[in-house]
C-alpha cells in the first residue's frame, strides 16, 4: 500500500513509519522535519501555515491507500494559537485536500488523545471552534481565556468530533475514518503532558504500571488502516492501558 502520513519524524509517527516500511509499504511523509526513519518521500509541511499546506498538497502524488493524520503539538505554555492552528485547523485543511487523492476503500486515521475525552461536556465550545474561520482564532482564544492545556484538550476534542461527524460523508465517498486516542505515551513530549496535567499523569501512570509505548499506539494505527478493520468507521479507539476504565470505575462508584 501507499501510505500518506503527517508527523513521521518523531514519537508515534516515527514508529508508524518503521512498522510500515518493515511490512513493505510505500510511505510519503509530510512533516516540518525530515523523518529519521527511511521514507520513500518526504514533503516538508508546516500544518500551522495554510500556504505550506497548499504547497504540500500540490506536491502529493497519489493515489494513497491510507492517510494517517498524526502530526500535532503538545500542551506547551505560550503555544495556544499554534496548538489549535496545527492540531485542528491544519489537520482538517490537510485532510480536506487529501480526500480526493485517496484510493477507493482507503482508510483515514486521525491521532486524537485521551485528553479529548470530555468532548461531550464541552460540545458547545467544540462546535464553536469547528465553525470558526481560522483568521478569527486569536480573538476566540482571547475571548475564552484559553491556555495551552485547554487549547490542546479542545483541539483533540474537535478531532474526535470531526472524525465521528464525517462518517456518513466518508461512507458516501467510499472511504472510512477513525481516530485513536493515546494517553501518557513514552515519547519526547511526555514531560509536556506531565507539566500540563500535573499529578493526574503521575497517578495514572502509577496505577497502570507504566506509560504506553509508541509501538503500541502504532500497532493500533496499522490495524485501522488494514483490511481487518474494514467495518470500523467513525470510531475513537482509546489506547490508555486502562486509565480511562479506572477513572470511570471511581466516578461511577463501582469499586
Amino acid at each position: 500500500m501507499h501510505i500518506a502520513l503527517t508527523g513521521g519524524a518523531t514519537g508515534i509517527g516515527a514508529e508508524v513509519v518503521a512498522k510500515l516500511k518493515a511490512a513493505g509499504h510505500t510511505v510519503t511523509a509530510f512533516d516540518i522535519s525530515q523523518p529519521s526513519s527511511a521514507v520513500d518521500r518526504w514533503i516538508e509541511t508546516d500544518l500551522g501555515d495554510p500556504a505550506s499546506i497548499e504547497l504540500a498538497l500540490s506536491a502529493a502524488h497519489g493515489p494513497f491507500d491510507a492517510l494517517i493524520n498524526n502530526a500535532g503539538l503538545p500542551p506547551r505554555k505560550g503555544l495556544e494559537h499554534a496548538i489549535l492552528a496545527v492540531n485542528y485547523f491544519g489537520m482538517k485543511a490537510f485532510l480536506d485536500g487529501m480526500v480526493g487523492k485517496l484510493s477507493p476503500g482507503a482508510s483515514i486515521v486521525n491521532t486524537a488523545s485521551r485528553a479529548g475525552a470530555m468532548w461531550r461536556q464541552n460540545l458547545d465550545e467544540v462546535k464553536a471552534l469547528m465553525a470558526l474561520d481560522q483568521t478569527d482564532l486569536g480573538q476566540f482564544i482571547a475571548d475564552r481565556s484559553i491556555d495551552a492545556t485547554r487549547a490542546y484538550n479542545l483541539s483533540k476534542e474537535a478531532v474526535i468530533v470531526l472524525t465521528m461527524a464525517e462518517t456518513e460523508t466518508m461512507i458516501a465517498k467510499g472511504l472510512r475514518m477513525n481516530s485513536v486516542s493515546p494517553a501518557a505515551v513514552s515519547t519526547g513530549i511526555l514531560d509536556d503532558f506531565v507539566t500540563a496535567f500535573g499529578e493526574k499523569v503521575a497517578k495514572n501512570i502509577a496505577r497502570v504500571g507504566r506509560p504506553g509505548l509508541p509501538s503500541e499506539i502504532a500497532d493500533v494505527i496499522l490495524f485501522l488502516i488494514g483490511p481487518e478493520s474494514h467495518w470500523i468507521k467513525g470510531t475513537d479507539i482509546v489506547v490508555d492501558g486502562g486509565m480511562g476504565a479506572l477513572a470511570q470505575t471511581e466516578m461511577l462508584g463501582l469499586k
